[in-house]
């Protein structure tokens, strides 16, 4: 498309000059360079040395390009001010998720190769650009306008994949709710491979005409912004989201136990046989109850590792074991059958099962029985109440399975006036996820550090492998205009804050918020980090982390999510070991036990006013530290 040897230049003058940063949220994980729509903004001595990029960007936003790009897409004028460009760099692991590129006045994207023109990109490396069909869904006739009883989302499948090759572009229309694309993961390299796969391209967007340009519409953005896709998402689309949430209602605790209230603090025997089947008997005799309850009114969270007992996690390994490497869609039989596959993938992508209801024995499916019987159960519900201190209402309950190479969820916002209690149980079989596990494993087999190119930019050791879980604060205050240099959704965007791990598989939790969320009283705010930054680190470094956990085996998180918070899980790279497995619960909480708790928060305040200093506040603060590691 362009002049080979300008791109040579080109590419030749960002080895050599530019820099790259990491990038990592929800829907991406890239390297990327910084705002290149402004060269002219920069120092003569730095121009110099970008003489190729500079003549090569204005070729792109020149008027005859961009009377030809309008001409070839139909897209109507395009902006010569507003210009918006970056290089993008995926490396082994790297990857972009399903979005439609519609923020703000963008009307054309557009993806300029530059690979290795001396070596050619095999389509098996990945890296492609896949474009998803979308489909129409009638609402229904409740709806005044005509056009609003229609919602287009995507397939869950691509239909088009194009590999990247050298001097190549691609380019489409930016159009809400149909322009829906990801890129492929970039896979890792095989054993014995010896390659460079670094995909390289500059990235970008034309815009609609701005004021004082031929074109411009007054009013036009906000009429856009009013059709964009996230728009309809917050809008009206919860309806065609698979799964739909099974919600079950829980009797009053009376009427569950026919028993004196006085009775409804304690699980009767009958209760206690019933959990034996599955949990390990330490988490169910009454002093570690009592110390679970204090340990989650400190920090709102419980992770309790060798949550099920041996016998029954033994069976449970078995059946997943044998249905990891399954196809789940191959007609010969599985171990474990999913209801479905969860859409749209602009929101989340898994299989999932839900329960069966009415089941109330084994079934001989260690899995199958988590989420038909225990998980639902009235005694697990009560046992929840006990170690948490919460007045339970009702539960949604779910299985999930996240295919490597496949499948995700992005950042969701809960919005809800009452908290809602939240449990995930991993039951990951296969090994791998863990950073050190990885780490001794390949120290062990003798294999050497892979080779990367550019290592003096990319600062990559090694692809993680997703899958983690995380839970996660996103900030009150705007990121600015370095946001739309990114090429994922405004829903999105500002969904990063989440630790680097070699091995992911993480549950992570933050406020969406900069108030109290689920921060203690006592810990001070800290400052606002850029989002797209995945944080490192521990203690003070890992800001608005509220709660993480790796894909893991046997292990249980216990979360209290508050309005606002976002969650999501990290896409499970091809390079894991196996999949995703887990069961997960949504157990909503009375009104009542929230405002209890804020009395007797607000009492205990008073009481520690009356009662220490400021140099007695500081010890409890680190006792209560302390304690809490104990208790975990």
């Amino acid at each position: 498309m362009i002049s080979d040897a300008l791109l040579r230049s080109v590419r030749a003058e960002i080895q050599a000059n530019l820099s790259f940063t990491a990038k990592e949220t929800d829907i991406y994980k890239i390297h990327q360079s910084g705002d290149l729509a402004n060269l002219s903004g920069l120092d003569d001595s730095s121009l110099a040395r970008l003489p190729s990029m500079v003549d090569l960007r204005a070729v792109l936003y020149s008027p005859e390009f961009r009377r030809y790009m309008s001409g070839v897409t139909g897209s109507g004028p395009l902006s010569g001010q507003k210009t918006d460009m970056a290089i993008n760099v995926y490396t082994p692991g790297c990857h972009l998720l399903c979005h439609d590129d519609v923020i703000g006045t963008r009307r054309v994207s557009y993806i300029l190769y530059l690979t290795d023109p001396n070596a050619p990109w095999k389509e098996e490396w990945g890296g492609a650009l896949r474009l998803y069909p979308t489909e129409e869904t009638k609402l229904g006739t409740e709806t005044r306008l005509e056009d609003e009883s229609v919602m287009r989302s995507p397939s869950s499948r691509w239909s088009v994949k194009i590999p990247p090759a050298w001097n190549q572009l691609a380019f489409f229309v930016v159009q809400p709710g149909e322009s829906f694309h990801d890129v492929e993961e970039v896979y890792a390299r095989k054993n014995g491979e010896d390659d460079d796969r670094v995909r390289m391209a500059i990235s970008g967007w034309f815009h609609l005409p701005q004021e004082g340009e031929e074109g411009y519409e007054e009013g036009r953005e906000e009429e856009l912004a009013q059709s964009s896709s996230l728009a309809q998402l917050q809008a009206k689309s919860d309806e065609l989201d698979l799964p739909q949430p099974q919600w079950r209602d829980y009797p009053p605790a009376p009427d569950i136990l026919g028993k004196e209230d006085d009775d409804a603090d304690e699980l009767t025997q009958k209760e206690l046989d019933f959990l034996l089947q599955y949990m390990r008997p330490q988490y169910l005799t009454p002093d570690t109850v009592d110390q679970l309850t204090d340990l989650f009114a400190d920090e709102s969270t419980l992770q309790l590792a060798e949550f099920l007992s041996d016998k029954f996690s033994q069976r449970l390994r078995a059946c997943l074991e044998e249905a990891d490497w399954t196809d789940p869609s191959a007609a010969a039989r599985t171990a474990v059958k999913a209801s479905g596959v969860a859409r749209p993938p602009h929101k989340h992508r898994f299989l999932y099962r839900q329960p069966v209801f009415g089941a109330t024995s084994p079934s001989g499916n260690a899995y199958e029985e988590l989420i038909d019987v225990l998980f639902p159960s009235l005694a697990f519900k009560k046992w929840l109440s006990l170690a948490t201190g919460l007045e339970l209402t009702r539960s949604n309950v779910l299985g999930r399975r996240f295919r490597r190479g496949l499948d995700y969820t992005l950042a969701t916002g809960y919005e809800d006036a009452e908290p809602q209690l939240e449990v995930c149980l991993g039951v990951t079989p296969s090994g791998g996820w863990d950073p050190e596990e990885a780490l001794e494993g390949k120290e062990a087999a003798g294999r050497a550090e892979e080779r990367m190119m550019w290592e003096d930019i990319v600062k990559l050791k090694e692809s993680t492998l997703g899958g983690y879980e995380m839970y996660m604060a996103a900030d009150d205050e705007e990121d600015g205009e370095g946001e739309d240099e990114v090429d994922a959704d405004e829903h999105v965007a500002n969904g990063g804050g989440a630790q680097k791990d070699k091995a992911g598989g993480k549950v992570m939790q933050q406020s969406s918020h900069t108030g109290a969320g689920n921060r203690p009283h006592n810990k001070p705010k800290k400052p606002k980090l850029d989002p797209a930054v995945y944080q490192s680190g521990t203690g003070d470094e890992e800001d608005g982390v509220l709660f993480s956990m790796p894909a893991c085996w046997n292990s249980l998180s216990v979360v209290l999510r508050d309005s606002g918070v976002l969650r999501f899980v990290k896409y499970v790279s091809q390079a894991a070991k196996g999949d995703r497995w887990d069961v997960v619960g949504e157990f909503a909480v009375s009104a009542q036990d929230d405002e209890s708790e804020d009395q007797a928060e607000s009492g205990e305040e008073q009481q520690g006013e009356q009662d220490a200093g400021a140099g007695d506040d500081e010890g409890l603060e680190e006792l209560d530290e302390d304690g809490g590691d104990d208790a975990e």
